[in-house]
C-alpha cells in the first residue's frame, strides 16, 4: 500500500482511484462497509482503492487540549487498512489551511484537482469544508459537476445497533474489549515501540515489555489477557500474553502504560513495534500487601489468561 502525504506532489499512478472518506478511527465495521462499497466501486471502473484520511484527526486540531480519545494511531490505522486490501493512502495533514476551505473549494482542489478521484464513496452523514457545511448531497452535486462519481453508504448497523467510535470507546472505557471487538471486525489492538521501563518486572520474575499509550484512549485501567504481535525483528510473531495497563499504583506510578508479559518468551523487545490486542479484562489496578502478594496475584492473572487465550 502506497501513502500519500502531500496532495500537492501525487504521481500520476496514484491518481484515479476511487476512495473511501473519513476518519477511519478503529476501521470498525462500518467505516468496513463504507471500505467495501468503494471496493465495488473501484472494481466496476477497474481503478486502485482508495481511502482519503487526515492526520491528525480533525477533533484534536479544533480540541487540542481535551482529553485523549483516539481508538489508535496513524501507523495502526494504515496497517488495519492495508490488511484490508487498500492500495493507496491519502494522509492529508489536516491544518489551518485544509479547514477553511469551502466544501466546493474542498472538493475541485483536493479531490478533483489535486488527487485526481475517479470516484468517492462517504457514509449518510458525512460533512465536510469549512464550519462542516458541506453534506453528502453537496458532495454528489459537486462530484456531477467536476467528473467524478459518488456514492453515499447506507448506515450499518450491527444486529440492529449501530456502530460508531464513541460506542467503542464505552466498551473499552468499561472494559468489555469482546464487546468493542464485536463493533470492530477485530480486536482493539494497542500499538506501539517498546521502550525501557525500570525493569521491576524482570525484578519480580515477570519482565514486561512496555509501550506509551499517548493520545490514545485509554481503556479501563487493569490486567488483560491479550494476543501480542511483534511485527519485525529475530522475534517477529504472535505471543499470548497478560498485560496490565494503567499508572502502576503499587509504585506510586502516575503516567499510564501498557506493560506486557509473553508468555513462554525470553528475548529483547527494546525498540521493536508490537501490536497488543486487547481480549478480556481481568481485574483492576490494585496496591498489595508486599512484593509476595504481588507476585501471587501475578501467577493467578497469567494463569487465568492462559485458560481465556486457550479458546481464542
Amino acid at each position: 500500500m502506497r501513502i500519500v502525504r502531500d496532495s500537492q506532489y501525487v504521481l500520476p499512478a496514484d491518481r484515479g482511484a476511487a476512495a473511501a472518506i473519513g476518519n477511519f478511527d478503529g476501521v470498525h465495521l462500518g467505516h468496513q462497509a463504507v471500505l467495501d462499497v468503494a471496493r465495488e466501486a473501484a472494481r466496476t471502473a477497474g481503478a486502485r482503492l482508495g481511502v482519503l484520511t487526515f492526520e491528525p484527526h480533525p477533533r484534536q486540531h479544533f480540541a487540542p487540549g481535551g482529553p485523549p480519545f483516539r481508538l489508535m494511531n496513524a501507523a495502526a490505522r494504515a496497517h488495519r487498512l492495508e490488511k484490508l486490501g487498500v492500495d493507496v493512502l491519502y494522509e492529508l495533514p489536516f491544518n489551518a489551511a485544509l479547514a477553511a476551505l469551502t466544501p466546493r473549494a474542498f472538493a475541485e482542489e483536493i479531490l478533483a484537482r489535486r488527487l485526481g478521484l475517479a470516484h468517492v464513496v462517504v457514509g449518510p452523514d458525512f460533512c465536510f469544508g469549512k464550519d462542516r457545511a458541506g453534506t453528502a448531497g453537496h458532495l454528489r452535486e459537486f462530484g456531477t459537476d467536476l467528473g467524478f462519481g459518488v456514492t453515499i453508504a447506507p448506515v450499518f448497523a450491527n444486529g440492529g445497533t449501530r456502530v460508531s467510535s464513541t460506542a467503542i470507546r464505552t466498551a473499552l472505557s468499561e472494559g468489555r474489549p469482546r464487546d468493542a471487538a464485536a463493533m470492530l471486525g477485530h480486536w482493539h489492538r494497542l500499538e506501539g515501540t517498546v521502550v525501557r521501563g525500570h525493569q521491576r518486572g524482570r525484578e519480580l520474575g515477570y519482565p514486561t515489555a512496555n509501550m506509551a499509550i499517548d493520545g490514545l484512549h485509554q481503556p479501563r485501567f487493569g490486567v488483560y489477557a491479550v494476543l501480542a504481535d511483534v511485527l519485525q525483528g529475530p522475534h517477529k510473531g504472535r505471543y499470548h500474553g497478560a498485560a496490565s495497563i494503567g499508572i502502576r499504583p503499587m509504585f506510586d506510578g502516575d503516567v499510564p502504560n501498557c506493560e506486557t508479559f509473553l508468555f513462554d518468551f525470553s528475548g529483547d523487545l527494546y525498540g521493536a513495534e508490537m501490536s497488543v490486542a486487547l481480549v478480556e479484562w481481568l481485574r483492576p489496578e490494585a496496591v498489595f500487601d508486599g512484593l509476595p502478594a504481588l507476585i501471587a496475584q501475578m501467577d493467578a492473572d497469567c494463569a487465568r489468561a492462559r485458560e481465556v487465550l486457550a479458546g481464542v
